[in-house]
């Protein structure tokens, strides 16, 4: 619970777990990073802990192992973060590349929102709480974040793929995680 991310290293958190994503490639030139989205996820769906989600990410995914798994696997996708249940972090692409996160996507009328934003996943559905270390932790990162990068806006991936996305979902408690980004402390 002590952790504090503080420093970001050549595009990547100096605590998180590093296991680099083939899925990115580099930002448009000149853009800048101005938007936060954040995502939940559970392979199996609804089923936590786990290297699955892992796996996806890596384009290592095993369709045999879940039938679900069929219909995802040769998904080329990737985060920058994963937050699990328990606040362990692992980083899957530099945050100065663009990671494969959102998608058909448009916030405030810019389309292609990966050329200029930071994804974070956390482990979840849309129908059960997040953890309490969850939030503190993805504040944590947040406040970095805004220190390294000119993030303007924080949003949901249902707020810039509506109809298409519905994470991170009616049980994220967006006033509760503002209100730990807004405080010095956390802990």
């Amino acid at each position: 619970m002590g952790h504090s991310y503080a420093k970001i290293q050549q595009g990547c958190l100096s605590d998180a777990k590093y296991i680099a994503s083939p899925h990115f490639n580099e930002r448009p030139i000149g853009e800048m990073i101005t938007l936060l989205v954040i995502h939940n996820i559970s392979l199996p769906p609804n089923h936590y802990g786990g290297p699955y989600v892992e796996q996806l990410f890596l384009g290592k995914l095993n369709p045999h192992q879940h039938p679900y798994f069929q219909t995802i696997y040769q998904l080329e996708v990737s985060s920058h973060l994963f937050i699990r249940r328990n606040g362990e972090v692992t980083q899957f692409v530099p945050f100065d590349k663009r990671a494969w996160h959102a998608g058909i996507s448009t916030f405030e009328g810019k389309a292609n929102c990966n050329d200029y934003s930071i994804g974070i996943e956390l482990e979840g559905t849309d129908f059960e709480p997040f953890t309490l270390v969850q939030y503190s932790v993805l504040a944590k990162i947040t406040q970095c974040l805004q220190h390294y990068y000119p993030i303007e806006h924080i949003a949901g991936h249902s707020d810039i793929a509506p109809g298409r996305k519905t994470d991170p979902g009616p049980y994220f408690d967006w006033s509760f995680y503002r209100s730990l980004v807004t405080q010095k402390v956390i802990f």
